[in-house]
């Protein structure tokens, strides 16, 4: 392997780069290493161990579950969601979606972060031994840009990843195209210079904590969607050793949120009781809080001719409803499949053309929600309570925004 290559080589080293070895990126290339014979780098700035070590944890939808055991992906520790309840505070109306109305054996599934990369990593190595020398993986690698470079006759060379090993050793290579899969949190996308430039954005001028918790009367397989004026609030079924627990996303001000997170324990359960309520008896148990503004940063065309972004590199959007993840998992799909006819900028285009409609759908129902029950006032929480109240009793309606957030729009 070569450290520096010209726009005018005659082959460039790999057809397909992944840059960010996450789940989004290692599910993509599980596909690709299955499904094709294209030479593979797959780039992360850290290695699978420290991953494997990610305490977060991930809604995953029944969708994803379908996906991710499709390529062994599937990690063994997983709490499964049978009911999702969703209310707003003070005011009437709720709307309850119940696995047993639409055949499948969980709504979804939520794991830890380092379980999902440890699975979707022994899947890779299992496909590496198979297929050797197709892949080549640049752990503590940290991507510092990639180039486009303009041919004479106007067409675009294949393009360049210049990159650090063990963050010091000078790296580049030319590839067909390259797939970013590197995301992070919305502060993450403001801050990162993104070689695909326009994007849409949005600051909820929102924070959200992230903690585990436990309760006296946990209510089995069930997850709470709680509106209250300042933020959803939700809580997902997460058990480990110790028994059932309930995975936190709290969103709220960002001067409240740096503040609960900092109360001790039982003055933070007690907030958090009188903001969710009765439902699962009191709050019992909190592991140290974090937090992470919250934003929208979607790139409007997540194609720029050889390169293209995928999961949070495309799109990083507001925690309800738990879709981030489950879109950029259809994103690697869809793209892999893509792949399989070329590795050109051709391919990426059409891969562009074919996720519109799901990226605009999901990325307009995470950004409409916590806006709408956002709004002040009694009037307007009466419509949200009778918007509710009609989706508890439309079943058509029920029914598609399930399937949305189980499948989204990948048909």
């Amino acid at each position: 392997m070569t450290d520096s290559l010209t726009a005018n080589s005659a082959a460039p080293d790999f057809d397909v780069a992944i840059v960010g070895a996450g789940p989004v990126g290692l599910a993509l290339a599980n596909w690709l290493l299955r499904d094709t014979d294209w030479r593979i780098a797959l780039f992360d700035a850290r290695d699978s161990e420290a991953a494997a070590r990610d305490p977060r944890a991930l809604a995953l939808s029944h969708g994803s579950r379908v996906l991710l055991q499709e390529i062994g992906g599937w990690p063994t520790r997983a709490t499964p969601i049978t009911h999702i309840h969703v209310s707003q505070r003070g005011h009437f109306g709720q709307a309850h979606i119940r696995r047993e109305d639409y055949d499948v054996p969980a709504l979804g599934h939520v794991v830890q972060y380092g379980d999902l990369s440890a699975a979707l990593n022994a899947a890779l190595a299992t496909l590496m031994a198979r297929y050797p020398n197709r892949l080549t993986r640049y752990d503590h690698t940290p991507v510092e840009r990639v180039e486009q470079l303009p041919r004479a006759d106007g067409t675009v060379a294949p393009a360049r990843v210049r990159a650090l090993r063990e963050g010091r050793h000078p790296l580049a290579i030319e590839t067909e195209v390259v797939i970013q899969a590197e995301g992070g949190l919305f502060d993450d996308a403001r801050k990162q210079q993104r070689s695909i430039a326009q994007a849409r954005r949005r600051d909820y001028g929102q924070t959200a904590i992230v903690a585990h918790v436990r309760c006296s009367a946990p209510l089995d397989g069930w997850a709470w969607e709680r509106f209250t004026p300042e933020g959803p609030l939700a809580l997902l079924p997460q058990d480990d050793a110790q028994g059932p627990g309930y995975a936190l996303v709290w969103c709220c001000a960002p001067h409240e949120a740096r503040r609960r997170a900092a109360l001790p324990d039982d003055a933070f359960l007690a907030e958090l009781g009188a903001a969710f309520g009765e439902r699962m008896g009191r709050f019992t148990h909190a592991s140290p809080r974090h937090t992470f503004a919250l934003g929208l940063h979607a790139q409007r065309i997540p194609v720029d001719r050889r390169v293209a972004a995928i999961g949070n590199a495309a799109q990083t959007i507001h925690p309800v409803a738990g879709q981030g993840f489950n879109l950029g998992l259809r994103d690697a799909f869809e793209m892999a499949r893509a792949l399989r006819d070329g590795a050109t900028a051709a391919t990426l285009a059409r891969f562009a053309r074919e996720r519109a409609f799901d990226r605009a759908v999901t990325i307009g129902l995470t950004d409409l929600l916590p806006r709408a029950f956002a709004v002040p006032g009694r009037p307007f929480g009466h419509l949200r309570g009778a918007a509710l109240t009609l989706l508890e009793c439309l079943p058509p309606l029920k029914h598609g925004l399930a399937r949305q957030m189980m499948f989204g729009q990948r048909g």
